[in-house]
């Protein structure tokens, strides 16, 4: 499924190479942890959607608002992403460096999440100047996550303040 999908979005066969992304399997399990900022129910792996409202309620006690933008995708949604890109014009290696492959976004896992605030322009570098970044880089690990792509991170992906993932058991 994934050859076919990665050959009809003109993904290179040696797209996985020493220091790309891991590829990642779906989640087998999700639960439901609310809308996001367009009304869409987001779901998450079970430890993940438990740490991940943990962390939105203590944030809010600290008057941080802290909003999902995206948690878990499937890969054809993956791919329904890359190809709406494809379609505006926009080249396959370009995209590969702001959304992952499919099978290689941490968000099939199902423990991965794009946060955003109040305030603040989702999906964008302006994220880093929030106090919810600043509070998620103070507190996330507490909760077992950690923000995956900092700058220049091994993957090659863009810098994304925005991205965090759940990473213990």
């Amino acid at each position: 499924m994934l050859r076919q999908l990665h050959q009809e979005l003109g993904i290179p066969d040696d797209f996985a190479h020493p220091g790309s992304a891991p590829l990642f399997e779906e989640a087998a399990e999700l639960v439901d942890v609310g809308p996001n900022l367009v009304g869409r129910m987001q779901r998450l792996a079970p430890a993940a959607a438990g740490q991940w409202i943990s962390m939105v309620d203590a944030a809010a006690g600290d008057d941080v608002a802290l909003m999902i933008v995206s948690g878990f995708r499937g890969y054809e949604y993956q791919a329904g992403l890359i190809r709406r890109k494809l379609e505006s014009g926009q080249m396959i290696e370009e995209i590969l460096c702001v959304n992952a492959a499919p099978g290689y976004s941490e968000h099939h896992t199902g423990r991965a999440v794009d946060v955003a605030t109040p305030g603040s322009r989702p999906l964008t570098e302006a994220f880093e100047d929030t106090d919810a970044f600043r509070w998620l880089s103070r507190n996330a690990e507490i909760f077992g996550f950690s923000m995956s792509y900092p700058r220049d991170n091994p993957h090659g992906f863009i810098y994304e303040p925005w991205h965090w993932a759940f990473r213990d058991a």
